[in-house]
């Protein structure tokens, strides 16, 4: 690989494992969702990335970052509807007080 492309493909590896470690580590829905859309963001930087260096002349990693992201926002969409549910019910979003809810 170029240095070039290096230069874009270390700042989406360091996005990812932050977003892995934020996930597994976290309690509160809120930081895991914000976790996640790290990871969608560090996939979509991959997507154009790789589309740039490896098939210049094509568009197909610009396609599926933007279709990428447009699942991200219906993704965070869903997850805050469902966070403010949990939340008027439970009075908290913290993910070890699900277990008391009866469903």
């Amino acid at each position: 690989m170029e240095l070039t492309m290096m230069m874009y493909i270390i700042p989406a590896m360091i996005m990812f494992g932050c977003g892995v470690y934020g996930f597994i580590t976290r309690r509160n829905m809120i930081a895991i969702l914000i976790s996640l859309e790290l990871m969608l963001n560090a996939v979509d930087i991959n997507f154009a990335v790789f589309n740039r260096f490896l098939f210049p002349g094509q568009m197909e990693g610009m396609f599926f970052s933007l279709f990428a992201i447009g699942l991200a926002a219906a993704e965070t969409a869903l997850a805050i509807a469902i966070v403010i549910n949990v939340y008027r019910a439970v009075r908290n979003v913290d993910i070890r007080q699900l277990t008391k809810m009866k469903f």
